[in-house]
């Protein structure tokens, strides 16, 4: 990952921050320079896992870089060509079904749209309670986009919550690097 540049996109599934975060800073520890990216929800709710100050400065120590909380910030990621690579972990079902229907209204958002212009990978880290509902059809869809891959996934609680699917963070950075070179990383589920 060694000069690579790589945006990292956050989204609210707050149980999966942490893992989120673990990542991050294995990535960055590969080399890979990163762009630290927030949606609103996630740059400003406290929450049983964490404060937003704490989510903020924990990802700024490792990043070395100021986080895009803004439509406004992340809007030149796409004419400047600023990423190599776009992650996006925790990547919820409403940000997923945003992207896929092409809505454009918060930082991550933006972020997605402005990446994918530019013909580079995109990798989502899905953590969704309606993977397997309301928001497959949209999964499919983006499974179906070209530069979108997924990090593969699995169901987090089948009897608890059956259509529920997160997944699994530890696989970022080999799926990464995949993105990188064009393909998906298997299997998927």
């Amino acid at each position: 990952m060694n000069g690579i540049s790589v945006g990292y996109a956050m989204c609210g599934s707050f149980c999966t921050m942490r893992r989120a975060v673990e990542q991050m800073k294995v990535l960055r520890e590969m080399g890979a320079d990163i762009t630290p990216i927030m949606s609103p929800i996630v740059f400003g709710t406290d929450t049983r896992f964490g404060t937003a100050e704490h989510w903020k400065n924990t990802v700024e120590d490792i990043c070395g870089k100021k986080i895009i909380h803004t439509v406004e910030g992340a809007e030149p990621i796409g004419p400047k060509g600023l990423l190599d690579l776009l992650i996006a972990a925790p990547c919820t079902g409403n940000t997923l079904s945003k992207f896929a229907l092409g809505i454009t209204d918060t930082s991550v958002t933006m972020a997605l749209k402005a990446h994918i212009r530019n013909e580079r990978p995109l990798l989502l880290a899905i953590a969704t309670n309606d993977a397997l509902s309301a928001s497959a059809k949209n999964i499919g869809a983006l499974m179906n986009t070209k530069n979108v891959f997924l990090v593969p996934m699995a169901q987090d609680d089948p009897k608890g919550k059956p259509t529920s699917m997160i997944a699994d963070f530890n696989k970022i950075p080999q799926a990464a690097l995949a993105a990188l070179e064009g393909k998906q990383l298997q299997p998927i589920f």
